[in-house]
């Protein structure tokens, strides 16, 4: 069977009419129509479209950005089709999986995105160590300064403040405070161990 994706930007003032004559015109006994970005993965017509895929389906869009516009997304998105046994035909860019060029263009298409995603995770790791050599920490900023922390631990055991009264204070989250008392704790005690 020919199933049909058909999908407009909700942003735009767009209509998939243009889109579905031209699927119904291909042959396309049912089409799935909706507006969102191409970005995103929760797309209930798309989802709802892959669900339904039987071995020798075909799934057909207008144009490939209209499956998706990530490269990835479309990958995986063309991988779930092949998982369910079915091809993919785009009639704008001829791309046709059910033949073996159509086949072998999709896997050129997933060596390159895997090629870029190596390279992505390469420069990533030569940034990180680049920024560790130059004395670099990753990772948010700590929310209070070790002055801050000593004082609250302070305020805290000696009474003067509860744990939700010095949330508020300094403009953070009890959770906070809770791991900040439970670190002091622990501390305290590894402390009192090596005394012994």
């Amino acid at each position: 069977m020919l199933l049909g994706y058909a999908r407009v930007s909700r942003h735009e003032d767009q209509d998939a009419s243009l889109q579905a004559d031209a699927l119904r015109a291909a042959g396309c006994g049912r089409i799935f129509q909706e507006a969102g970005s191409g970005g995103r993965w929760d797309r209930p017509e798309l989802q709802r479209l892959l669900d339904h895929l039987r071995p020798g389906d075909v799934v057909m869009v207008w144009k490939l950005d209209r499956l998706s516009r990530s490269l990835k997304d479309l990958l995986l998105i063309l991988e779930r089709i092949e998982q369910a046994g079915a091809g993919f035909r785009s009639l704008t860019e001829a791309v046709d999986t059910t033949g073996p060029a159509g086949r072998m263009m999709m896997q050129m298409l997933g060596a390159f995105a895997e090629f870029e995603r190596a390279m992505i995770r390469e420069r990533t790791r030569a940034g990180l160590e680049a920024a560790r050599s130059r004395g670099r920490r990753g990772g948010r900023q700590p929310k209070l300064s070790a002055g801050q922390r000593t004082e609250i631990v302070d305020m805290v055991s000696s009474g003067r403040k509860t744990p939700a009264e010095v949330a508020r204070l300094f403009g953070v989250h009890p959770a906070t405070i809770s791991r900040l008392l439970a670190q002091a704790r622990r501390l305290a005690y590894d402390f009192e161990q090596t005394l012994r």
